[in-house]
């Protein structure tokens, strides 16, 4: 019951991520790169270290297989790499097809709007699903992953607005059509509490496989974007922020909840 309610407040504190439009909105064009790659690194940091201080070590003092634990970890890196292989795919080919459009009707996009909502709507779920089975494994886990998602939604929801309000659409229904897709993670959420009841050990099972996707997402999308910058002031503030992530991470292992 602590699991399931923890869950469901995790979640609906994590969709808030979904209205930083609104600060996004008011801040200058560079303030607000400059703060984004700073959450970028802080993001990573937290992913990094949630996955190797919580995820990982939790999934091993349950799974006694080391082979089924090696194959959870990279079947978690696998299928993020499919999940993005296609809706990069997806992105792009229908970004071609907008484009061509566009030059005949008017300069917004429109088909990208239904596209980013369905691809945050998928990753929502998959965020809610994560949450939900990290306090199926400990309470301190579900804390901590619930604080590296958040972290990590923050420059996502940022972007997705930006692109929303790129497509055609007005501030206001950007921000709502965007919260209404960040409320899909509870969907993620039901469906591992459904399965719970199924499969006793899916929380070391899942904790495995999200370190694999958490691993994944920090190492190709979140880091790559931090080599970006050349700036050596900038360089070593965003470096700043990813070692606050690790150790934000490391310091809630030592906290009893």
């Amino acid at each position: 019951m602590e699991a399931t309610v923890a869950s469901f407040v995790s979640v609906l504190i994590v969709s808030l991520a979904s209205l930083v439009g609104i600060a996004a909105f008011s801040l200058q064009e560079e303030r607000l790169r400059r703060i984004l790659y700073i959450l970028v690194g802080l993001a990573a940091g937290a992913l990094i270290g949630d996955a190797a201080i919580h995820l990982i070590p939790e999934a091993l003092s349950e799974i006694e297989d080391a082979r089924t634990f090696s194959f959870l970890l990279i079947l978690g890196i696998v299928v993020f790499f499919i999940l993005e292989k296609y809706l990069r795919w997806h992105h792009a080919h229908h970004g071609l097809e907008e484009e061509h459009e566009s030059e005949e009707v008017d300069h917004h996009p429109r088909h990208l709007a239904p596209l980013v909502l369905f691809a945050d709507g998928v990753h929502n779920m998959v965020d809610g699903a994560v949450i939900a089975a990290s306090y199926l494994v400990s309470f301190p886990v579900g804390v901590a992953t619930t604080i590296a998602v958040f972290l990590h939604e923050i420059p996502q929801e940022v972007a997705d607005y930006a692109l929303l309000t790129h497509s055609g659409l007005s501030r206001g229904k950007a921000l709502f059509f965007n919260f209404l897709s960040a409320l899909i993670a509870f969907l993620g959420v039901i469906l591992v509490l459904m399965f719970s009841n199924v499969v006793d050990s899916i929380g070391p099972l899942a904790a495995a496989f999200t370190a694999g996707a958490f691993i994944y997402i920090a190492a190709t999308d979140l880091i790559p974007e931090l080599h970006k910058t050349k700036d050596p002031k900038r360089s070593a503030t965003e470096l700043s922020a990813f070692v606050v992530g690790i150790v934000l991470m490391f310091a809630l292992s030592f906290l009893e909840f």
